[in-house]
């Protein structure tokens, strides 16, 4: 399989323009409500898993034990994403949709029925990071199918489009699932959490039915003249030759490696802030020592925390706005630098102070340098790096950018209180992001040229 060639997601008014276009093409149409039906189940599940790690008062999970379930949920993504490419070349595309969501919500069951029974040990383990694989595997296929139901031309747009409408579904479904416990639907107790997770089961099947409704067989490929004939195992074997050309053509693209040396550091430090913000909304803000005022406190807290993922992804929304004029009237290096210095700035002012409103000002604020930071990266590899290597290095990146991420989960894991409160942990995250910014800010300083050699 061609490695793919990963879209520009700096919008442009041309992007912008064509939208409505796409959107006007029955065959995306259905595709696209294939993936955001399943990215609503994708919200639902993990919102079932993360509340009974931080808002069950029956079970407070440490922070260790949180950042491995965020290990769980992420690494799959990084670690299985080069190889699925090989399957998606050999079978058709439809069965294969339709089968990973199908399988998904036959594997629901068991991990909310051991959710519900609290038996959360290594078959709960196993159950959630097969649902989570699999998610892997869905959306290379959606990827691969992509250029059946659109023109080549509109590529980019479509494929912007769908995965900024899958990430707002993601979040719905996340804030739906926190609002239901808000509510006291359900409890606070492995019951309801193992009810939430139940839930995503039928929009699993949902989307496994639509997929085999709306498409004929092999018409999202791959046609029988593209299948891959390679043997399986020399095609793995390939594709982590693949790998190890592409991170060393990216040593050679000085440019591409430092901004994705600021942005591996940069999830690192998020990742610290992430298990900070977790811990201070689960055992911090409305902590109470009586069972009753445990269980209320819990609901509250949910809920909160789902006005965190609205604020985050308001953030990203802004920032998908911004970023193109931000670019045109400075330019990737100034504006890189400022958002990160200003992140330090942002965790001094608002979360020193340990107020949960001040809290969702912060995440929202970081989260617009995050998407900002994205937008850039990606487009820096688009225009740095030769398109035959492009794909590969855009899995190096994935691989950095969740295993950062999950190592700066694991540092604050260990280095905060278990409530997650830590003035000293802040101002060293916020100086580290200062130092970062001033890093990449002289690291990609124009050299001066050479003097001319004399004669």
């Amino acid at each position: 399989m061609p490695h793919p060639v990963m879209p520009n997601t700096v919008p442009t008014p041309k992007v912008a323009a064509t939208s409505r276009a796409i959107l006007a093409g029955g065959p995306f149409r259905r595709l696209l409500g294939v993936r955001l039906t399943s990215q609503i189940a994708d919200g639902w599940f993990q919102a079932g898993l993360a509340g009974s790690l931080l808002f069950n008062p029956d079970r407070q999970s440490s922070p260790v034990a949180i950042a491995a379930g965020f290990a769980i949920l992420l690494l799959p993504y990084s670690l299985l994403g080069p190889y699925v490419g090989v399957l998606l070349d050999r079978w058709d595309r439809r069965a294969s949709l339709s089968t990973a969501n199908l399988a998904r919500a036959a594997m629901v069951l068991p991990a909310a029925a051991l959710l519900w029974s609290g038996a959360q040990g290594l078959g709960f383990a196993v159950c959630a990071l097969i649902v989570i694989a699999i998610n892997r595997f869905f959306l290379a296929g959606l990827s691969a199918a992509l250029p059946h139901v659109v023109e080549e031309r509109k590529l980019v747009p479509a494929n912007a489009l769908a995965s900024t409408l899958g990430t707002i579904c993601y979040s719905v479904g996340l804030f739906t699932a926190a609002s239901v416990v808000a509510l006291h639907l359900v409890g606070t107790d492995r019951h309801g959490y193992g009810v939430i997770a139940a839930t995503a089961a039928l929009g699993y099947l949902a989307s496994g039915l639509l997929a085999r409704r709306f498409f004929r067989p092999d018409e999202l490929g791959p046609l029988a003249h593209e299948r891959a004939t390679t043997k399986l195992g020399e095609a793995v074997v390939e594709v982590f030759r693949g790998m190890i050309s592409g991170a060393r053509h990216l040593m050679e693209r000085r440019k591409a490696l430092r901004i994705m040396v600021l942005q591996s550091a940069y999830r690192f430090l998020y990742g610290v802030l992430t298990l900070a913000v977790l811990l201070l909304y689960s055992r911090y803000f409305g902590h109470a020592a009586n069972r009753a005022e445990q269980v209320s406190g819990a609901a509250t807290s949910m809920g909160q925390l789902g006005l965190v993922v609205l604020s985050g992804a308001a953030g990203a929304a802004l920032a998908a706005v911004i970023t193109p004029l931000a670019v045109r009237w400075w330019d990737a290096r100034r504006w890189l630098s400022g958002v990160v210095a200003a992140v330090g700035v942002v965790v001094l002012v608002f979360g020193l102070p340990f107020v949960a409103p001040l809290l969702l000002v912060a995440v929202f604020l970081v989260n617009v340098a995050s998407q900002s930071m994205k937008i850039i990266v990606d487009a820096t590899i688009q225009r740095e790096c030769l398109d035959e290597y492009r794909g590969r290095i855009f899995s190096v990146n994935d691989t950095a950018f969740n295993l950062c991420f999950v190592t700066g989960l694991f540092t604050a894991a260990v280095t905060l209180p278990p409530n997650g409160k830590s003035a000293l942990g802040l101002i060293v995250t916020a100086t580290a992001f200062v130092l970062l910014a001033a890093w990449y800010w002289f690291a990609t300083a124009a050299r001066p040229a050479a003097p001319a050699a004399q004669a």
